[in-house]
């Protein structure tokens, strides 16, 4: 396995690209879309992370990091309980 951080980072963002890809896959058979929903904002959550931690280089930064992780964190619940109270279509 690699030592280098970014591409450690890439593998990291193309496994949970797949997880969503899955999780796209039970939505098809029949799995809750709030169920589903929560699963790929949870998804996206960890992919914004990584992102903001390896290629911009919060890593090195854990004040910085930390507020992120907890900006992140309340923008994707407010998304969440908006997409609960909107309901889904289809």
């Amino acid at each position: 396995m690699t030592k280098d951080p970014l591409t450690k980072a890439w593998i990291w963002l193309v496994v949970l690209s797949a997880g969503s890809a899955v999780v796209a896959i039970l939505v098809s058979m029949g799995v809750d879309r709030r169920i589903a929903g929560a699963m790929i904002l949870s998804l996206a959550l960890l992919k914004s992370r990584t992102i903001l931690s390896q290629y911009l280089g919060l890593c090195n930064a854990p004040f910085w990091r930390r507020g992120m992780n907890i900006a992140l964190a309340v923008f994707c619940g407010l998304v969440f309980v908006l997409y609960l109270v909107g309901g889904t279509t289809a």
